[in-house]
This record gives structure tokens, C-alpha cells and sequence, in this order.
């Protein structure tokens, strides 16, 4: 359990907005369970519980507990309720639209010779030679025609 110990004392107002939060049951279920635990933290609550004793109740680790308390204390209610999302998403698509619209119009042309149609095989390699993208998948052309309906049939 983390050594460093805050001692929570909600003002009025924090703690009439978390008991919105957690009453209306409207928000995610992660800013609903930082709410239950920054309420049981309150000194100024009969119903003050320890860090043990919150993680227990609300199936939670103690170490969540202490970094709610200790983000309440240092930032404030806002910053511990705030949802951060990704600025960017963690590995970039290798399909764009541009890459799509290339995909597409080689799945409409004729299939190079001696195929009768093409392969989600021969797609993805013809991509590559073409210098659409540096390496793609069958299984990637295979979900791009999927998602624009075209069948290689």
C-alpha cells in the first residue's frame, strides 16, 4: 500500500456533486466509483471508512483508492472526475480513404493475366508493388471490401 496518506474533508458543495454523480447513475462507471470513494474517504462523514475498508466495498485495489485521494488533494474535484482520452489513437491506420479508394478501384478493374479474379492475396500484394502502402495484410483488404459491401465473387 502506497506510504504517502491524505486526509479527505469534502467541502459542501464537492460533496453535494458527487452525491448528484453517484444518486443520477448517469455517468461511467469509473467516475461513479472515484465518487464512492472520495464520499467514504470524507472526515466529515459519519460513514468515513479507510483505504482497506473502501477497496473492499467497492471491489476495488487499496492503490486505487490512494491515487483517487491523492489526485483529489492535488488537483481538485475536477481533475479527479475528468475522463482523459487518447489525443492520438495508439498505432495510426495504415488504410485512409485515399488507400481505400486504390483498393476499390483495383477490386473493379480486370485481374492481372493468367486470374480469372482477383484475391484478396493478389490485392494486397499488387498494393504493395503499386506503393500504396509499405505492407498490408489480405486479412486488411478483406475488411476494407467487407465494409464497403464489395465481394471479390
Amino acid at each position: 500500500m502506497p506510504s504517502v496518506k491524505y486526509i479527505i474533508e469534502l467541502t459542501e458543495s464537492d460533496r453535494k456533486a458527487l452525491t448528484d454523480l453517484v444518486t443520477k447513475g448517469i455517468a461511467p462507471a469509473k467516475l461513479i466509483l472515484r465518487a464512492n470513494i472520495l464520499l467514504a474517504s470524507d472526515r466529515n462523514s459519519t460513514k468515513h471508512m479507510t483505504v482497506a475498508e473502501i477497496a473492499e466495498t467497492f471491489h476495488t485495489t487499496p492503490t486505487t483508492v490512494q491515487t483517487v485521494k491523492t489526485t483529489y488533494v492535488e488537483k481538485g474535484l475536477e481533475q479527479t472526475l475528468v475522463r482523459r482520452k487518447r489525443k492520438i489513437p495508439p498505432v495510426p491506420a495504415k488504410v485512409t480513404g485515399d488507400v481505400e479508394a486504390h483498393i476499390i478501384a483495383l477490386c473493379c478493374s480486370n485481374p492481372p493475366k493468367g486470374y480469372s479474379r482477383w484475391t484478396v492475396r493478389l490485392l494486397s500484394e499488387k498494393c504493395i508493388e503499386l506503393g500504396y502502402v509499405k505492407s498490408i495484410s489480405p486479412m486488411t483488404i478483406s475488411r476494407t471490401l467487407k465494409k464497403t459491401n464489395l465481394s471479390l465473387t
